[in-house]
């Protein structure tokens, strides 16, 4: 069966799994048109103000998932569950991202999927840099690996590699898993090999932030001074998570308070939990109550960053995102990303329900809605340059993150 039309199947019970509330205005499947822009968009007046005050050396996005089914000798794993529709949950939402990430399984998954986001960050203006993230696996309280409720691994060295390629376009984010036996030996090794960061996500791959078998690894990691960029809030982006506590964000204060410094991906805009200020059955509160807690903590002004990928999904649309705009105080310590591929997976952005609560206008809405048909890393940039409410937008800084990501030789 052809890729578009088994995406369309999919449809219906995508609304339900993927969370969008609204029937989507961009459809269901990522046409994945030619990367090649148009000339009217390329110059389009809306372009030169994406740009503007911008410059692309700066321009380092923190969050490019790196998708890939194990096809080739990646290293990769994916768990069976993704890619059986007896888990109709599990893969619906990976047929998705393979849809996002314009990958043809006839060509092999990991092979094409690298060529598409190739061929979309070739579009960007010399000098912009796209960082690439290993993953690694769930680890029991002992520190094994456990493959079974994995869903996903995608190996440091296979990122290490795809990185050097191009290393003027690419760079690398390790995965360690801290209550892995070798943890602190892996992370100076990935240091050597230039990681740029170290990613979590906590509840995916089984670690509690707040633990103490954490001490070890947090004091190695403040001594690199590498960032760990960790997830924050509800996950809903892979099926059936069952621990969604380890990401409540005030269990980020322990790696705060080793000195570690922290980048809080999607700034904790999903999801609700107690006040474990106030007690573990604390009131409950969004989790963004949380982030902003923390923002508001002088001790930790020197290390703890917000970032903003995912903040203009269908259902991030309301006080979070209207703060963050709003807080201008905040954008020196915010950063940019895009959680490729989650832009192609068309359902979970709205330009006209963007419109309709005054993000944008109705001319942005047209231009952003045809940008994404042939480039979504570019779109979920110039949705994020463009947006304003109130009067209030993002600052320049925000998207150059290399400030904050690059590392002191």
């Amino acid at each position: 069966m052809k890729r578009r039309h088994f995406i369309s199947l999919l449809g219906a019970s995508a609304m339900g799994l993927l969370g969008a509330r609204y029937w989507p205005d961009a459809g269901f499947s990522n046409p994945c048109l030619d990367v090649e822009l148009p000339t009217a968009l390329r110059e389009h007046e809306l372009m030169q103000r994406v740009w503007a005050d911008i410059d692309p050396h700066e321009v380092w996005d923190d969050h490019v998932h790196v998708v890939g089914a194990g096809d080739s000798d990646s290293g990769i794993y994916l768990n069976p569950r993704m890619q059986e529709i007896l888990h109709p949950a599990h893969y619906v939402r990976f047929r998705f991202y393979v849809n996002a990430a314009c990958a043809d399984p006839a060509q092999g998954i990991d092979a094409s999927a690298q060529r598409r986001l190739q061929g979309l960050v070739d579009a960007w203006p010399a000098g912009a840099r796209f960082l690439l993230l290993a993953f690694d696996a769930w680890h029991d309280k002992d520190g094994r690996v456990d493959l079974t409720r994995s869903a996903f691994y995608i190996p440091n060295e296979y990122v290490r590699d795809l990185a050097s390629q191009q290393p003027q376009r690419f760079g690398w984010i390790a995965s360690v898993h801290p209550w892995r036996e070798d943890a602190v030996e892996a992370l100076h090794r990935h240091v050597h090999d230039g990681a740029l960061a170290i990613k979590w996500l906590p509840q995916i791959q089984n670690i509690d932030p707040a633990s103490p078998r954490c001490d070890a690894f947090y004091a190695a990691l403040a001594e690199t001074g590498l960032p760990l960029l960790v997830h924050a809030g509800h996950e809903y982006a892979v099926a059936g998570v069952e621990n969604q506590e380890l990401g409540h964000p005030l269990r980020l204060r322990r790696p705060l308070e080793h000195g570690v410094r922290v980048i809080v991906a999607h700034c904790a805009t999903e999801g609700h939990g107690p006040d474990t200020d106030r007690g573990p059955h604390g009131p409950e509160h969004a989790n963004f109550v949380y982030f902003a807690r923390l923002m508001e903590d002088a001790r930790f002004t020197a290390n703890l960053y917000g970032e903003i990928s995912g903040v203009t999904q269908i259902n991030r649309l309301g006080k979070p995102l209207k703060t963050i705009l709003a807080r201008e105080d905040w954008h020196p310590r915010l950063l940019n990303g895009s959680d490729y591929p989650l832009p192609g997976v068309m359902p979970l952005f709205s330009m006209r329900r963007m419109e309709a609560l005054g993000y944008i206008d109705a001319g942005e809405a047209a231009f952003l809605s045809q940008l994404r048909r042939y480039n979504v890393l570019l779109f979920d940039f110039a949705l994020k340059r463009l947006m304003r409410y109130q009067g209030h937008g993002l600052a320049a800084e925000v998207f150059a993150s290399r400030r904050i990501l690059a590392r002191a030789l």
